[in-house]
């Protein structure tokens, strides 16, 4: 199993069985975060500061999907009620969670992007104007949703 991937499924492992010191080892104290969707929502960072513990909140995080993009981990889940949606984007650098995107009921494509030169600044990897779709979201598809594009 990818190592990166392997790292965000023992986070989600830890929260689901209440391990705080578990998930505390996995993150960076000064993890980078942000947030996409309708206000309040911001279950996972509420989870991670202590704000809010995971079973109390009605659902749980059960990633359905989880898939490693170089240093990227993207986890997507949904619950059989229409108003939960989720997408988890984490960033794990040398074994430790560095940044945080979290998208509820939002639908996101990520794209990959590679650096040229200081000079001209950033280029879509093939060449061309919109860049690989390396992933899109597959949950709730019946559903509309607002959506984001994702550059990594």
């Amino acid at each position: 199993m990818e190592e990166k991937k392997q790292i965000v499924l023992e986070l989600y492992e830890g929260l689901a069985s209440g391990e705080t010191e578990k998930v505390a080892v996995l993150l960076t104290p000064d993890l980078e975060w942000w947030f996409h969707g309708p206000p309040g929502r911001e279950h996972m960072m509420r989870v991670l500061t202590g704000v809010e513990e995971e079973d109390k909140r009605g659902f749980r995080f059960r990633p359905r999907l989880v898939v490693e993009l170089g240093k990227w981990v993207v986890a997507e889940g949904w619950e059989n009620r229409e108003d939960v949606y989720w997408v988890h984007v984490w960033a794990v650098e040398g074994g430790i969670i560095t940044k945080f995107r979290e998208y509820f009921n939002t639908r996101v494509t990520v794209r990959e992007l590679s650096p040229t030169n200081p000079a001209s600044g950033w280029v879509v990897s093939d060449g061309s104007s919109g860049g690989p779709t390396v992933w899109e979201s597959r949950g709730q598809l019946g559903r509309s949703m607002p959506g984001l594009v994702l550059a990594i």
